[in-house]
This record gives structure tokens, sequence and C-alpha cells, in this order.
């Protein structure tokens, strides 16, 4: 499968170690500590985030609805978007919202009735209109890089001073 056309100028390239342990196990490495401080799995968060939106453009068809196409990519998404498959479904949940926010509508919180609503609204249109918006999503999306950040630096503590006798 090709890359997906709006990561041909984003795509990070990967480090020997991480390429070696996908060639290894078959499956995408998972972040290093917490994933919402890794910024390298971030990084590949929101690249396939960006696979995901070009997916769905390309198998939108008349018998299936937006939120049938989104939903269910998270169980290919160590074959198809190079992320550890339980991490899937947050960047379901991202494509959902970019197309959201493309169509001009109201995005809350990840389980906010607005973002059904959107969705909801957005199927009711035409499949032309909702792969153009698919489209305006991707290409907003893909402007929206994060930066590459070195780890945060945590001063350590100062010592303790013992408390002072006085007679």
């Amino acid at each position: 499968m090709p890359p997906p056309r709006w990561l041909a100028l984003r795509r990070r390239p990967q480090s020997e170690a991480t390429r070696t342990a996908e060639l290894q196990s078959g499956t995408p490495p998972g972040p290093q500590g917490p994933w919402l401080a890794d910024p390298d799995f971030s990084a590949r968060l929101h690249s396939a985030t960006l696979t995901l939106l070009d997916l769905v453009e390309d198998v939108m068809h008349d018998d299936f609805t937006l939120t049938e196409v989104i939903d269910g990519f998270r169980y290919h998404a160590a074959s198809l978007l190079n992320i550890p498959d339980q991490y899937g479904i947050l960047v379901e949940a991202e494509a959902a919202a970019q197309i959201i926010q493309a169509a001009g509508l109201p995005t809350g919180p990840l389980f906010a009735p607005s973002n059904a609503q959107g969705l909801a609204r957005i199927e009711t249109l035409p499949i032309e209109d909702q792969q153009t918006l698919i489209r305006t999503a991707a290409r907003r999306y893909a402007t929206t890089a994060p930066s590459p950040r070195p780890a945060r630096h945590v001063p350590a503590a100062p010592p303790v001073q013992p408390p002072r006798r006085t007679r």
C-alpha cells in the first residue's frame, strides 16, 4: 500500500532501533513510558491519524456511513496504521474530531454528544461532500504535525536542611 498523500512531506524517519523492534516482533512498538508523555509515539499517532483520514476517504461507499467506515480501523491498527492495536481507538476518535471540525461543527470532549451529532449531520451529506470534508480535515491536520521536543527536565528537589538547635 503506498503511503498516504498527506504524509509525503511530514513523515519522520524512524530510528534503527524502532525498525529492528518492528521487524523482530511483527507488531509495531508502543510508547516508551506513558503514551501521553512520549513525543515520538505522539508523532506516530499523528501520522496514523493522517493515514486513517486518507484510508477513510478511499473506502467511502454508498453502502457505509462515515461512522461505519471510521469504526473498525482500530482492529487493523498494527498492519494499516503502524501502531499497536490498543491505540487504534485513539486514532479513530482524533480522525472523527478532525472531520467534524473541518465541517465547521462544534466538537467537545471525547464523549460529548456534540461529536455524535456532528457525525450524524455529516452523514446526511452526499458522499462527495463527505469526501471533501475528509480531504479538508487531512490537509488541515497535516499542518499540525507535532514538533520534536526533548524530554522535560525536572529539577531535583533542594536538599533539606536539618533544623538548627538552639540552647
